[in-house]
């Protein structure tokens, strides 16, 4: 990937984030501390860490250790006076904060050493009382606001009384040489379907649910859905779930007895975290999205178009603009049982035309919009724009 965006000499950027685990929001980190050190600059990263702590080394990033999760007040005042020595003794040029718990401290370090600051709008957060509103506004109190969709930008401009010019929607950006079809030996699928439970011979209809388990992702939904498609007499299908419970152990457990409890404990697997998502895609005939509350952009509706498999996703939040109903995949009516249960038995039942079809429009669609140099770019761009003091960095 090479940069478009030329940032200036001895360019230095902190990323500010909670920990490197998985999630949408550390590997976005990860992509652009990749994108600056390959335009020429350092990127630090201020985060408790985790399991992407190599890869963050691999790609050029610097890790500096912190308890940025934190929501103690003392511990934030610490944070805060850490990161302005960092800011300064390291030359940092811009600050991109992705968190609002470790906003508080990173703004004030800041903007007490005159650096500026860009936030991410990585999701929609709730805000029922004025005091949460106050909490999340400080996700636009920098010099400018990344949203992560035009789902979430919408969002941002209704609920905070920002300039609309420091607002801009960009797409998190999908790594299409790691997800590329091509690129998967056919041994990594097979050993992944092995894992799973699938012998060579399975001739049920594969569907993937790829995500962290918690009940509004929508796991529920898709085992009742299974179970009502299979008590309509629908064709025989199997349920991948792959996902960390995050030491949600009982809601794994609740699960697995929902399965049982619907007749289809056989069909249901609870694989865990699966590193090698993009053979998992391949593993699976369609992909699934079910979220029952929107998501702001939805990397798991992307990533199995950009591999050549339709997806099954609720039609509302970010997915609704990355799945074209018809077209790369269905869009379901959210939290529909019937409707789920129908759209997973028009997939079973769909012919391996209209499937090759969706999957070369989906791959064609996520390498045109989502393609992660387009993502990086955008960002670079915005750096650029800030640090130049142009207040709209469209």
């Amino acid at each position: 990937m090479t940069p478009v965006t030329q940032l200036p000499a001895d360019f230095t950027l902190l990323q500010i984030t909670p920990a490197l685990d998985t999630g949408g929001v550390e590997q976005t980190t990860l992509d652009m501390a990749r994108a600056v050190t390959e335009a020429g600059g350092r990127a630090l990263v201020a985060s408790r860490g985790g399991r992407l702590e190599d890869e963050l080394a691999r790609r050029g990033g610097e890790l500096v250790r912190m308890d940025m999760a934190t929501k103690n007040p003392l511990t934030m005042l610490r944070n805060a006076r850490r990161l302005r020595s960092l800011i300064r003794d390291e030359r940092v040029s811009l600050v991109h904060i992705r968190s609002r718990a470790p906003a508080f401290a990173a703004l004030a370090a800041a903007r007490a050493e005159g650096v500026p600051v860009v936030t991410t709008y990585h999701g929609v957060y709730n805000a029922r009382s004025a005091l949460k509103r106050w909490y999340n506004g400080v996700m636009v109190r920098g010099d400018f606001t990344i949203a992560n969709s035009d789902f979430t930008r919408a969002h941002v401009l209704a609920t905070h009384a920002v300039d609309p010019a420091r607002v801009r929607s960009i797409p998190r950006g999908v790594d299409l040489a790691r997800f590329d079809p091509d690129a998967v030996p056919e041994a990594r699928v097979r050993a992944l379907r092995a894992r799973w439970g699938l012998s060579a011979d399975e001739t049920r209809t594969v569907f993937l649910l790829a995500g962290r388990l918690t009940r509004w992702k929508g796991q529920e939904l898709v085992i009742r859905a299974l179970g009502a498609a299979r008590m309509a007499g629908g064709p025989e299908m199997i349920l991948v779930l792959a996902g960390d419970d995050q030491g949600r152990h009982d809601y794994t457990a609740s699960l697995r007895a929902l399965a049982e409890l619907e007749g289809v404990g056989e069909a249901v697997r609870i694989v865990g975290h699966c590193a090698d998502m993009p053979a998992a895609y391949l593993a699976a005939d369609f992909a699934l999205s079910p979220s029952l509350e929107p998501e702001a952009f939805g990397r798991t509706a992307v990533e199995p178009q950009a591999m050549g498999r339709p997806v099954l996703a609720a039609a509302h939040g970010g997915t609704a603009e990355t799945v074209v109903d018809g077209e790369t995949g269905w869009l379901v009516a959210p939290g529909s049982l019937t409707d789920w249960a129908s759209a997973l038995t028009t997939a079973a039942l769909s012919p391996p035309e209209t499937r090759a079809r969706m999957g070369a429009a989906g791959r064609a669609r996520a390498r045109q919009l989502y393609g992660l140099d387009v993502m990086c770019d955008a960002t670079l761009d915005v750096y650029a724009r800030v640090l130049a003091g142009q207040a709209g960095a469209t």
